[in-house]
């Protein structure tokens, strides 16, 4: 990255107005203008006063100071020894410049912003100052990179609505010939070339792709704008990115979170939230931020039933009251997956106490705090997270491991069917006395998500397992729904 930007900044800066005298013959790019080695002067250049010429063999003129280089140019580099002090250099002669160096001597540069510029320059002075904390600098060079590429966005747009419902061809279907050096420019030219020639399909393909790094710095404006606080903009600009490339991972994760955040009360933008989250996992179902998606559509989906998220909070409120104001001081009486009197209960340990061979059991005060808890989107997936993470246990047989990340799930979700049968089927695995208790309790309050666990054990490669969960399942429920089927799963 600093080294692009290194080569974009030279390249403004070879830009500066010359400070030869009126009327110099112009000196080409890359000639030095410094008469100091033979052979340096452009064709056509004055000859140089009597004197002067000596100065060209390496002699220094009358009073000028001794070099103390071993050479015997002016600046004592011939033979390439470097003052003493001076940083190591580089294979190129010099060492590249740090991102501070650069920015520095662009903010000190007259008239950079007005300049004009191609896309790439632009858009790689976007990145640099977004990419080192200023965003709000960052948004100009943005646009500026996007205004070259306008008239390729208004032909794509035109041409892909020729098209009507046959879909834009590949590239390499469309003969489009862009190497990775092909300037968004010229690629919009190319594009243009096509539209005359009236080849919709080849001139909407060859757009498409010009617009690709117009997409990638649109996202990131959209994100230098949310950043400086205009999550209005930001919004407009996510969904003008959309509009090209519709499953763009950044933009579609993006638009809906703005979504969901900014317009909590507006019961049509939380249901094009969840419709968002839902593309997004859909499209990218191996992304990190998938499991987090679940979550916040389902939220919004839950705030847009109820009319609004503040409606959904206080309903949420109220449900919660009501558990608590329903359970009988027996702690956790009403929750026997979580521990409690009687059966359920073990020897004291972690979260208040633990059962030797089951769930946690917890003292009054930790029940409170726990059932107390708000539920956050963030707290929602971390626990999701978690159950993938004890099905992964289970998995590989790993029941201990299993039990402890149930452990940490239950308390907050005991009616979480997939963490209770997980919990059971590692209490299983390790052999435990309550063992069968606890696969009672699981398969007694939801049986699909017992038989689903053996789904995901067998996609997870544990084959063995699965089949030996699901026949367990057969025996405890002789007349299980669809037995038949799950016969056959269990090899039966």
């Amino acid at each position: 990255m600093i080294l692009s930007v290194a080569l974009t900044t030279a390249a403004l800066l070879a830009a500066e107005p010359t400070n030869l005298p009126p009327n110099h013959p112009a000196i080409p790019p890359g000639t030095e203008a410094s008469p100091a080695r033979p052979g340096s002067l452009p064709a056509g250049h004055p000859p140089l006063p009597e004197g002067e010429g000596s100065a060209a063999q390496g002699a220094l003129p009358e009073g000028h100071p001794p070099m103390t280089g071993s050479g015997s140019g002016p600046s004592g580099m011939s033979t390439g020894a470097l003052p003493e002090g001076h940083p190591p250099m580089s294979g190129t002669g010099r060492a590249p410049p740090t991102a501070d160096e650069l920015l520095k001597q662009l903010d000190t540069t007259d008239g950079l912003r007005a300049r004009e510029k191609t896309f790439e320059i632009a858009s790689s002075l976007g990145k640099l100052y977004y990419t080192n904390g200023r965003p709000s600098d960052a948004v100009v060079y943005f646009l500026q990179a996007e205004e070259k590429a306008a008239a390729t966005r208004a032909l794509f747009v035109e041409q892909r609505k020729k098209l009507g419902k046959t879909p834009v061809p590949s590239p390499e279907d469309a003969g489009c010939g862009f190497t990775p050096t092909t300037s968004v420019e010229d690629m919009g030219k190319a594009a243009a070339e096509r539209a005359k020639k009236g080849d919709s399909a080849g001139a909407a393909s060859c757009a498409k792709v010009a617009l690709g790094p117009v997409v990638e710095v649109e996202v990131l404006r959209a994100n230098a704008l949310y950043l400086t606080g205009d999550k209005a903009g930001a919004l407009a600009v996510y969904e003008r990115a959309l509009d090209v490339a519709p499953s763009n991972e950044e933009a579609l994760f993006a638009r809906s979170a703005v979504l969901y955040e900014t317009k909590g009360e507006d019961v049509k933008a939380l249901r094009a939230a969840h419709e968002g989250f839902e593309a997004f996992v859909a499209a990218h179902p191996d992304s990190p931020r998938t499991d987090l998606a679940k979550q916040l559509s389902q939220f919004a989906q839950d705030s847009a039933k109820a009319g609004g998220r503040e409606k959904w909070k206080q309903s949420r409120a109220e449900d919660r009251r009501i558990r608590l104001s329903q359970r009988p001081s027996e702690p956790m009486a009403a929750a026997p997956m979580m521990g409690g009197t009687g059966p359920m209960a073990g020897a004291s340990g972690a979260m208040g106490g633990q059962g030797q061979d089951g769930p946690p059991v917890l003292t009054q005060e930790m029940v409170d705090a726990v059932q107390n808890t708000e539920r956050t989107p963030e707290l929602e997936a971390g626990l999701a997270k978690l159950v993938e993470e004890g099905e992964d246990n289970l998995a590989k047989g790993q029941y201990d491991a299993a039990l402890g990340v149930y452990r940490r799930v239950v308390p907050f979700q005991p009616e979480n069917g997939r963490a209770k049968a997980g919990m059971a089927w590692a209490l299983v695995g390790l052999g435990k006395p309550m063992a069968d208790r606890i696969w009672g309790v699981a398969v007694g309050s939801d049986p699909a998500a017992v038989e689903k666990l053996g789904d995901t054990l067998m996609a997870k490669g544990d084959a063995k397992g699965a089949k030996a969960l699901w026949a367990k399942l057969l025996q405890s429920v002789p007349d299980y729904p669809n037995k038949a089927a799950l016969q056959a799963k269990a090899g039966q």
